[in-house]
């Protein structure tokens, strides 16, 4: 990296599966400090979400470190000089021209491409042709060439570009290429060539998931298969997990040169080849000795040690006996996004699906270690009567209901969980948090108390794992646990009244399961702690159709709050003044809350020239002229003058704190925003409670559910439950406020109604934190 850059630069390799309009190819980059204090917080790097901005936006996005490659500075300015990101995956990969470019200096000798030929030139220019926004850390870099001898003549420039003069050149000999159409005349005069390789198998015949056989000498001949291929100091390298390790003991991982391999005929049916109607999906658990079956969470073992992930398929294939197993590893550890020779079994993101032996898979041992950890607070009694549970088949970890998966698994009647007696406001609750999201899945695997574990038990085994993997819990569970909250002595009226969805989440948070405090909000100096916050307006404010955003802030600025870090889960109750009487008519969900002004700590931004911010100014906060609403930071220069004015001259701003040695990354475009991503509201309308879920990063991803939506008979009849698609919450959150502003609440298509005018409940997930709380 460049000694004068505080920026560290990458390139998406992979699709992001949350991020549409992030393709593979397209550049972006973090300052250091940024990544530094990421990186303090996790001692792996495999899932590790790191906070990047891509070049030409200035939101950031939370993309597996896996899934972008780190490229210099010089590099990624040579890159962004191609057109589309493809070409720039292309060349990134293309590495003997990239590291080519690098070296190319100013006089050089080159061939340029031009209209299919190769034109003979000097290197005149190299640097960008246009200005940028300052919040662009670089600029594309091209090359300027001077066409020579014959060639003289063939070029559409005389040196300038856009009327700016950056060589001078007799008339049509000049043009301005990226690097991808520049070689130099004599190679060996930059570098070394890099050496092609020889290999048995060619790099355009062996690709990753092929079975090959490998010759580490001559006493012994290996098998596996190909997990990755990558170039290192000109030579490409497979990385293969083999079926034995040289000993010939269990399978193991080697790096191997791809001149020592060579493909071996694979016992699987080509595509073209596999008969579909052969193609058995097999779902039964009794499969599997330990009763694993689809959307178990489990471990297998592969050459680097042990992996771990999700069932999402379960099967056989044509000329394979065995009954075998599609799985969603959690790291990019496998070979493809979900198909298998070409055929699609399950989709997933590309680099995790493996496939293998179901018998090779065993439960995920993570989710039992607690047992061991702490077994020196259990008693034999509590490890019998664990021991029994695991062995009546409790072993299932479920992860949550992936985006593809809703449609087939939660959709219709008869579907989520079932209310019974007033239940609705536990039924919405339990449904929210654990249906698609996993951001608290920590209270269903952490070490309790003893008297406190059935209770854990009942909500895991008995309700959590059920509705995501049958999509269907019935009533008698939910009332289960009711009667184990009010045995305990919480409330004597559990199982027969209704209550707030925040009465129920404190008591298990709180005090079943000691879960650390979700909140912790700066008063001050002093920090506090909660599990929800509920939203306070003063009597002052100007809201009318206000967004979650802009509550947020107000509520903040009216009870003198800051947050003292970035929470996992932000719990949002809504203004009210108690069920049935609402503050606003509509409220406008923010898809993303921005908490970064929020912090108590950590640099801020001016909002005037997007330096460092010095000062804070809540004298500011409801200021029009610079945003309708929202806390005001400014430098010392900008709040100098924003304070010359007349009106601001009685304003009184405080210092911020600011980190020493942050300064020399005062830049607008090094701050990255920390926000949070909206994924349930819980809705209530004449004292019942229903939910709405955002199961996916497309704005028609929403699903409503209703624990009571009908009911079959009388007084010894039951409710029946219902989960719907309800994409037209997304039209109308494409509105703009003034379009919005004008729908009428009776008139709103489908359920969309119910979200804008009934929402009591926002619940927030950023998904950096959750991985480390």
């Amino acid at each position: 990296m460049d000694s004068k850059d505080d920026n560290l630069y990458y390139i998406v390799t992979r699709e992001p599966e949350t991020y549409r309009r992030v393709h593979p190819g397209r550049l972006c980059y973090i300052p250091q400090y940024r990544y530094e204090s990421v990186l303090k917080r996790t001692d792996k790097t495999s899932d590790l979400l790191l906070p990047v901005i891509c070049l030409g936006s200035s939101v950031d996005y939370r993309l597996l470190f896996s899934h972008i490659e780190a490229v210099s500075k010089m590099e990624a300015e040579l890159l962004q000089a191609l057109d589309e990101d493809s070409e720039r995956l292309h060349w990134f990969r293309e590495k003997t021209t990239l590291k080519t470019a690098v070296h190319l200096k100013m006089n050089t000798a080159v061939f340029v491409n031009e209209g299919g030929k190769e034109l003979r030139g000097l290197i005149r220019f190299i640097g960008k042709l246009t200005d940028l926004p300052y919040t662009h850390p670089i600029s594309s870099k091209f090359f300027g060439i001077e066409l020579q001898g014959e060639d003289k003549g063939k070029g559409p420039s005389n040196g300038k570009y856009n009327s700016r003069t950056l060589f001078t050149c007799e008339r049509n000999c000049g043009i301005f290429v990226p690097f991808s159409r520049v070689r130099p005349a004599v190679p060996n005069s930059l570098q070394p060539p890099i050496p092609q390789p020889t290999s048995l198998a060619r790099s355009d015949e062996l690709n990753i998931g092929d079975r090959v056989t490998f010759y580490l000498d001559h006493d012994h001949v290996g098998c596996g298969m190909v997990m990755d291929l990558e170039w290192k100091e000109g030579q490409q390298f497979a990385r293969i997990s083999t079926d034995k390790d040289v000993n010939g003991d269990i399978g193991g991982e080697v790096k191997v040169p791809v001149g020592i391999v060579s493909k071996e005929k694979v016992a699987f049916a080509e595509p073209e080849a596999m008969d579909t109607d052969t193609h058995l999906v097999e779902t039964k658990t009794d499969a599997h000795p330990m009763g694993l079956g689809v959307n178990s969470r489990v471990e297998v073992t592969l050459g680097a040690g042990d992996a771990y992930g999700t069932i999402r398929w379960i099967g056989f294939l044509p000329d394979r006996q065995e009954t075998l197993a599609g799985l969603e590893l959690e790291g990019n550890r496998g070979v493809s996004d979900g198909t298998f020779k070409g055929q699609r079994l399950f989709s997933c993101p590309p680099g995790r699906a493996l496939f293998v032996k179901l018998l090779t898979c065993r439960p995920d041992s993570r989710f039992q270690d607690s047992l061991a950890n702490h077994s020196e607070k259990i008693t034999s009694h509590e490890i019998a009567g664990r021991e029994t549970s695991l062995s009546a088949g409790h072993l299932d970890n479920v992860a949550p209901i992936s985006t593809d998966q809703v449609s087939q698994v939660l959709i219709g009647r008869m579907k989520g969980i079932q209310g019974h007696c007033n239940s609705c406001y536990m039924d919405a609750a339990i449904f929210s948090l654990f249906s698609c999201c996993s951001v608290l899945d920590s209270l269903l695997y952490k070490f309790t108390e003893p008297r406190d574990t059935p209770i854990q038990n009942t909500l895991l085994h008995d309700i959590v794992n059920p509705l995501r993997s049958k999509g269907f819990v019935e009533g008698k569970h939910v009332m289960k646990l009711r009667q184990q909250l009010q045995n305990h002595g919480y409330s004597g009226t559990f199982t027969t009244d209704e209550k707030d969805p925040e009465e129920f989440l404190t008591v298990i948070m709180q005090h079943i399961l000691a879960l650390e405090p979700l909140l912790k909000l700066s008063a001050g100096g002093d920090v506090q702690e909660s599990y929800c916050y509920q939203i306070f307006l003063d009597h002052n404010h100007s809201l009318v159709l206000p967004t979650v955003q802009q509550l947020l802030e107000h509520s903040f600025y009216s009870a003198g709050l800051k947050l003292a870090e970035v929470p996992s889960c932000f719990i949002l109750q809504m203004p009210r003044f108690g069920k049935k009487f609402k503050m606003f008519e509509k409220i406008i969900p923010s898809l993303e809350l921005d908490v970064t002004d929020l912090l108590s700590e950590g640099p801020q931004q001016c909002m005037l020239c997007g330096q460092v911010a010095h000062e804070e100014c809540l004298d500011c906060f409801k200021d029009s002229l610079f945003s309708p609403t929202g806390f005001k930071h400014f430098c010392r220069t900008c709040s100098s003058q924003v304070h010359l004015h007349p009106q601001r001259r009685s304003h009184r701003p405080t210092p911020l704190r600011i980190l020493e040695g942050f300064q020399r990354h005062g830049a607008a475009h090094t701050l990255a925003r920390d926000k949070l991503e909206l994924f349930a509201v819980l809705c209530i309308e004449t004292s019942h409670y229903v939910s709405f879920i955002k199961h996916g990063p497309g704005s028609q991803d929403w699903i409503f559910f209703d624990s009571m939506a009908d009911r079959l008979g009388e007084k010894d009849g039951y409710n029946i439950p219902q989960v719907q698609a309800c994409p037209e919450v997304g039209v109308y959150l494409d509105m703009s406020p003034a379009e919005l502003a004008g729908q009428v609440p009776r008139d709103m298509k489908g359920v969309a109604k119910r979200l804008f005018c009934d929402a009591y409940m926002y619940l927030y997930q950023s998904t950096s934190m959750c991985l480390y709380r």
